[in-house]
């Protein structure tokens, strides 16, 4: 039982350091991204159309992503039923992020 323990904790470490340092590269990406945005807003140096577009939508998202990740790293040394909470909310999150009208659809079939 005792060796059992062991490989988890093992396992669990290893997924912590990766999402330590998966948490640590979206910091610093997203606060450079922040910083170029503010810079361009100051001095126009990114051109308007497909890549200022791009930008804004890793401004949008980067914060979404950072914040899933430094989750998953503080949850993956916690218990299966924290786990499952945060899993579940993460997945309410990212559905209702991108697909705005589920909420409606649900209280559609529900009043039917």
């Amino acid at each position: 039982m005792f060796k059992e323990v062991k490989k988890n904790k093992v396992k669990n470490a290893g997924l912590e350091k990766l999402f330590d340092f998966l948490g640590e590269l979206l910091a610093f990406l997203t606060i450079a991204l922040y910083a170029v945005l503010i810079v361009d807003a100051s001095f126009h140096f990114i051109p308007e159309g497909t890549v200022m577009d791009i930008l804004l939508i890793c401004k949008t998202y980067a914060s979404l992503a950072l914040i899933i990740v430094v989750g998953l790293e503080a949850v993956v040394k916690r218990s299966f039923v924290i786990r499952l909470v945060f899993y579940i909310l993460v997945a309410i999150v990212i559905i209702f992020q991108f697909f705005p009208g589920t909420w409606e659809q649900l209280l559609g079939y529900v009043g039917k």
